[in-house]
């Protein structure tokens, strides 16, 4: 699977990283690069591709790695931003013109540079915390606890029964919208828990024979999708309205309907989640399962 905001390419150089030393020889490189960025948005150049600058004295700054011989920063905003992406219109609207490379490169730095925006104070003691380890960790000023950037595992799954594919509705999606159900994994379970424990809870199905397919980084601000399969117990669904707007069985020919690009839209029986999205590769993955 060919999946957005992976595959960036970058050498990140752990070693690096330890080394205070060989970080301010990276930094002060002539070949150094500084991500532009507009708060956590990208800003575009003319050919719709990322634009870098020279580092000058940019104040806080995280090292993303090394695109060949060239160290790669991107600056830690003033503030941070948890909406999810469908809150993120303009910046949405900016990742979808960026070649896959670069998008896998600002998908990793946005995650990154949100978490220290949102983490200047430790959450141990409240006294301020420092930049530490090129930006991948955070020390705290006072007690001396260690921050690491966050990464919250979200299990997303393709539920079957007898050939046909159980899809929701998210709350706040668009009309007709309609996507694989997907949770949080919750401390002391597994992701095969955690698809069963969702999916009960969301439209009260039982779930078995759970099976891991793939993984998408995903940017908003900063989880982990684990795309999932697994097999119903039976079809009658109680849904809970608190969580999504609606959940429906489709079958094999609906689904294909909907993911065939020369479809009209007005045609398809439900728009599929979009391509940026782990959810259509799933879709995409069960149709040529067959």
């Amino acid at each position: 699977m060919n999946l957005a905001f992976c595959g960036h390419g970058l050498n990140r150089d752990d070693h690096a990283r330890a080394d205070p030393a060989r970080l301010a020889g990276l930094r002060a490189s002539p070949l150094a690069r500084l991500l532009a960025m507009d708060g956590l948005s990208p800003v575009l150049g003319a050919d719709n591709a990322l634009t870098w600058g020279a580092l000058d004295d940019a104040a806080e700054v995280v090292f993303l790695g090394l695109d060949g011989d060239a160290p790669l920063f991107a600056p830690v905003p003033a503030t941070g931003d948890t909406r999810p992406a469908y809150q993120q219109r303009p910046a949405w609207d900016a990742l979808s013109l960026l070649p896959a490379q670069e998008l896998a490169i600002y998908g990793g730095a946005r995650s990154l540079v949100d978490w220290h925006a949102r983490h200047r104070f430790c959450a141990n003691c409240g006294a301020s915390t420092e930049l530490a380890k090129g930006g991948w960790q955070r020390n705290c000023t006072a007690c001396d606890a260690q921050h690491f950037p966050r990464t919250d595992p979200v299990a997303i799954m393709l539920v079957e029964h007898e050939g046909d594919l159980l899809l929701g509705r998210g709350l706040n999606f668009p009309e007709r919208r309609y996507s694989a159900l997907a949770g949080f994994v919750e401390p002391g379970e597994s992701v095969e828990q955690a698809v069963s424990r969702e999916v009960l809870e969301e439209v009260g199905v039982v779930v078995t024979d759970v099976s891991y397919i793939a993984s998408q980084p995903w940017p908003f601000p900063s989880q982990l999708m684990l795309g999932c399969h697994g097999r119903a117990q039976g079809r009658d669904l109680t849904i809970d309205a608190t969580e999504i707007a609606d959940a429906r069985w489709f079958t094999r020919a609906e689904v294909a309907t909907a993911m065939d690009r020369a479809v009209p839209e007005a045609d398809k029986p439900f728009l599929p989640p979009p391509a940026t999205a782990i959810a259509w590769h799933l879709l995409n993955w069960w149709l040529e399962r067959g």
